[in-house]
């Protein structure tokens, strides 16, 4: 039996498809995937926050055209990603253990948010986080964060911002628990509202 697995081309989406081929192994050992690499619309525009330009739902726009065209038989996305009412010809099928759910900050200069000095620059582009962040610490400067792990994280080393804040689900998946200086407590950090999802027609 064979699946088309449609999926963000990131480290992260292939890690995640990864991982729900190893859960649907346990069922069926003869069971093959086809991973259809498809690049959203969500990550085509890096330059602009997404609530300016068409919300969450961008990030799975692609997707769902390519269920309902039957190009794959199932798309894998981060859950917290996924606006909630998807297209009426698809439906969110299935959600996988949920590994970490806390958020964690990350820095090359300072080991938490205390830290930061007064006009230091966080880069995120989650307003759940910045709503957070500006809460605890109003004199802080939160600036739109795009791209996939790696590219923020070289962006800290480019000093284009102090800090970052990114999942712990995340770097486990990608093996970069190192770079964390700090996992927050989700009494100081309300996690999002899910990791990753399945959906299909």
């Amino acid at each position: 039996m064979k699946i088309r697995i449609g999926t963000r081309t990131s480290k992260l989406a292939l890690s995640q498809v990864a991982e729900f081929h190893l859960l649907l192994a346990e069922h069926s050992s003869d069971l093959k995937i086809e991973i259809g690499p498809i690049t959203t619309s969500g990550g085509k525009i890096q330059d602009r926050n997404l609530a300016e330009i068409g919300g969450k739902g961008l990030f799975i726009k692609e997707l769902e055209e390519a269920l309902i065209q039957d190009k794959i038989d199932i798309a894998i996305h981060s859950a917290k990603d996924v606006p909630p009412i998807v297209h009426e010809e698809t439906e969110i099928a299935a959600f996988t253990p949920r590994l970490d759910s806390r958020d964690c900050f990350i820095s090359n200069k300072f080991k938490k948010i205390e830290d930061l000095p007064k006009g230091a620059i966080v880069g995120t582009s989650s307003a759940r986080r910045k709503a957070i962040i500006l809460r605890q610490r109003p004199d802080l400067k939160v600036i739109n964060f795009r791209g996939n792990v790696d590219t923020r994280l070289g962006k800290l080393d480019e000093n284009i911002v102090d800090a970052t804040i990114l999942a712990a689900c995340g770097l486990e998946r990608l093996g970069k628990e190192k770079v964390v200086k700090k996992v927050f407590d989700k009494k100081e950090m309300l996690p999002a509202g899910g990791h990753h999802i399945v959906t299909g027609k």
